[in-house]
């Protein structure tokens, strides 16, 4: 079932509303809200995207029936908050944290993140210093904590090309590294090609990507 509503994409698009978050820290996070339930999402964006790129998994989340926030972190967007200029200190795990909160204000009974690139980084920080039970579950696309990963309260789905690639070289041993320190349950997957984080959707294994993610946010 999971797998047809993905490849079909025949279900009517969920209403997005436009919401403003609060950070701890003074943070104003503009953000995307879809559907409604008791098991949330965060999604959240690398550094050559924003929230509105979510669109499509937003709508497959909704439709498998999640209740999605896609956030823009500080400094993207609409959205601001302090540290937002030094993007490699920037505590964006504070805006993850405000969609969590948020979540769990509106009706969500457990909370989830997806998050790729610096956005997957900025989530595992996020469950690091979250309280227990804040974030039920992780997922990296192309990304892992910038903080130990030994520290993860999260079940977590690592996904990363073989080849995906920046200038220090291939990203997979880095990623590989944490996966092995996180706790248990977790998951690693490794996909043939190069594709970096969400550029996977735009790939050949997009279709797969979704059903993974599906699967893992789905199961018990």
């Amino acid at each position: 079932m999971l797998a047809l509503l993905v490849l079909t994409l025949t279900t009517v698009a969920a209403a997005q509303h436009d919401i403003t978050l609060n950070a701890d820290d003074g943070g104003r996070i503009c953000a995307d809200l879809y559907g409604q339930g008791s098991r949330g999402v965060v999604l959240a964006h690398g550094g050559r995207f924003n929230k509105e790129s979510w669109k499509d998994q937003a709508n497959a989340l909704v439709s498998a029936g999640f209740q999605v926030i896609a956030i823009d972190f500080r400094g993207f967007g609409c959205s601001t908050g302090p540290g937002q200029k030094d993007f490699d200190n920037a505590p964006f795990e504070k805006d993850v944290l405000a969609a969590v909160h948020y979540l769990k204000a509106h009706g969500a009974k457990t909370v989830s993140v997806v998050g790729g690139s610096f956005g997957g980084a900025a989530a595992g920080d996020a469950s690091i210093k979250s309280s227990p039970g804040e974030i039920d579950r992780i997922v990296f696309l192309g990304a892992s904590p910038n903080l130990p990963a030994d520290k993860l309260k999260s079940r977590s789905l690592f996904i990363v090309a073989r080849e995906d690639s920046n200038g220090a070289g291939p990203r997979l041993p880095g990623i590989r590294a944490q996966y092995e320190k996180a706790p248990q349950p977790k998951e690693l997957i490794v996909l043939d090609g190069d594709a970096h984080a969400q550029f996977l959707f735009q790939a050949d294994q997009g279709p797969r990507v979704m059903r993974e993610i599906l699967r893992f946010l789905s199961a018990p």
